[in-house]
């Protein structure tokens, strides 16, 4: 996956790395903007299970 991703990119070397950082860079802004709020509040991270009141 990676050759072909490599291989698909235009431009010389360091063009395909910096356009891969951009991705890599764009994937996880969108992963901690989008994804990850989205997946908290389905999940009970923070609902305590221990009753404090005894």
């Amino acid at each position: 996956m990676y050759a072909w991703w490599w291989r698909v990119l235009p431009g010389p070397w360091w063009v395909r790395l910096l356009i891969s950082l951009v991705v890599v860079a764009a994937v996880v802004a969108v992963c901690f903007e989008v994804v990850f709020p989205w997946v908290a509040d389905r999940l009970a991270i923070n609902d305590g299970t221990v009753d404090g009141s005894g």
